[in-house]
């Protein structure tokens, strides 16, 4: 980048002015649908363990800038909170790149009583509200993978083996599906779709189905992955599992320790009411918006200009 010009925003001012829009839009909407704004920390004294992400840490306050504002939200749930939502700063290290950076905006809602198809056609009418009326289909993640490269979500050497051809190295079986599914979803083209039935093993903090997959979803919208929701896990026993494991596993494959959220435990262990919470990358949202071909114009400053 030109050092003469590295002062300047990412974006344009109608960017800007678009931006403005549709945060307007979308509290208009929660508004409508008496679903109470909230905000939480942006620093905690705790973390995520998904070995998928990696939290940027203050070492001085032994504190982290904060992944999602799922744990703080969730404990609102539990202490008695409504609906709520939230549109917030997050921050995760590493993801730089054309439609990520390292610091961006999330609205996350929860929705008490509600399930997976429930908060499925919300997220649908939210993003009609940021973006115009169009037609979801939908894709279970078994199909997405069949569809596109031919391989079953139980054949891990085909899968192993298509992750390489992608140009993978490393031989993990988890590392393989996400660079694999990151492949399908930017190849569903010009489509809005709900990837649906993921494997149990994907489930991340959503509850399992009757068929043994997890009440997940991702909304993928013209190639770009903007949602990802669950119909909440609500056993304490089995949040306190999953997060334990998911420790286990980023100590074997070398990433940055993170202790389980003892927090968040307690909180689930009081009683999370019965939900479905759903986070929508906004930034990605008013790229799309704007027809931009990377996440940077829809940012005052990315992290090159920050």
């Amino acid at each position: 980048m030109d050092a003469a010009a590295a002062w300047r925003p990412s974006c344009s001012l109608a960017a800007l002015r678009t931006r403005a829009e549709m945060l307007g839009a979308a509290r208009r909407f929660f508004a409508e649908r008496d679903v109470l704004e909230v905000q939480t920390p942006c620093l905690g004294r705790h973390t995520v363990t998904d070995p998928a992400i990696d939290s940027l840490p203050l070492a001085a306050e032994k504190r982290f800038l904060q992944t999602s504002p799922e744990h703080h939200m969730k404990r609102l749930l539990a202490a008695g909170a409504p609906s709520i939502y939230q549109i917030a700063p997050a921050f995760r290290r590493g993801e730089a790149g054309r439609w990520h950076n390292p610091e961006f905006t999330l609205i996350e809602w929860y929705r008490l009583g509600f399930d997976a198809p429930q908060l499925m056609a919300e997220a649908a009418a939210l993003v009609d509200a940021l973006l115009g009326p169009g037609r979801y289909d939908r894709r279970t993640y078994a199909a997405l993978l069949e569809g596109r490269f031919g391989v079953a979500t139980d054949d891990h050497a085909g899968i192993r083996t298509c992750a390489r051809r992608l140009g993978l190295a490393s031989g993990d079986l988890a590392e393989a599906l996400d660079l694999l599914v990151a492949d399908a979803v930017a190849g569903l083209g010009a489509a809005r779709v709900f990837v649906t039935a993921y494997p149990a093993d994907q489930a991340a903090l959503a509850r399992l189905d009757a068929d043994g997959t997890a009440a997940r979803f991702e909304l993928v919208v013209n190639g770009v992955e903007v949602a990802n929701g669950y119909h909440e896990l609500t056993d304490a026993n089995a949040l306190q599992t999953r997060l334990a494991d998911d420790a286990r596993r980023r100590r074997r494959t070398g990433l940055s320790a993170a202790v389980p959220d003892p927090a968040l435990i307690a909180a689930q262990r009081h009683g999370l009411p019965a939900c479905a919470g759903v986070a929508v990358g906004f930034d990605r949202l008013v790229a799309l918006r704007l027809g931009a071909t990377c996440v940077a114009h829809a940012l005052t400053f990315d992290w090159q200009r920050a």
